[in-house]
């Protein structure tokens, strides 16, 4: 699903296999490290991607998928954990994406292929920092609880 080298204390530098789901191996590799609280970017090609929208009025989601082949021009997020699901890596990421056409598209990500390459760099903030989530009911979001 991917390969990595820690390149120092607590940063690992990744590589996700072809065709593989980014969020599904990043989200393994969170699990295999017990990453509870860091960041990620990354960068990268991918050939299917669905994006989420929040419409603030409603606080509802709006999914859209891209079938395309498509350059991801930035990548970046951080990840977290939710009281009621502690050994679960919570990944908040977004994503911009270059079409043929040299137009963008992008938003939070939901999903998305890899399609030639997909390289990551995780910073794992280690066992001393704590990030929980809760759900804010008035925003319709996950946020960080300090």
């Amino acid at each position: 699903m991917y390969k990595y080298k820690e390149v120092s204390e607590g940063t690992y530098v990744l590589s996700l296999d072809n065709h593989v789901e980014i969020c599904q191996a990043l989200g393994e590799f969170c699990k295999e490290k017990e990453i509870y609280a860091g960041a990620v970017n990354g960068l990268g090609a991918i050939c299917e991607a669905t994006f989420r929208f929040l419409d603030p009025a409603t606080k509802q989601y709006v999914d859209k998928t891209f079938s395309e082949q498509m350059e991801i021009t930035n990548l970046t997020g951080n990840i977290s954990q939710k009281p009621e699901d502690p050994f679960t890596p919570y990944l908040h990421i977004h994503i911009t994406a270059s079409r043929r056409d040299y137009s963008c598209v992008g938003g939070h990500l939901l999903s998305a292929r890899v399609n030639g390459a997909c390289e990551l760099v995780v910073q794992d903030y280690q066992e001393n920092a704590v990030l929980e989530r809760y759900f804010d009911s008035g925003i319709g979001l996950n946020l960080y609880k300090f």
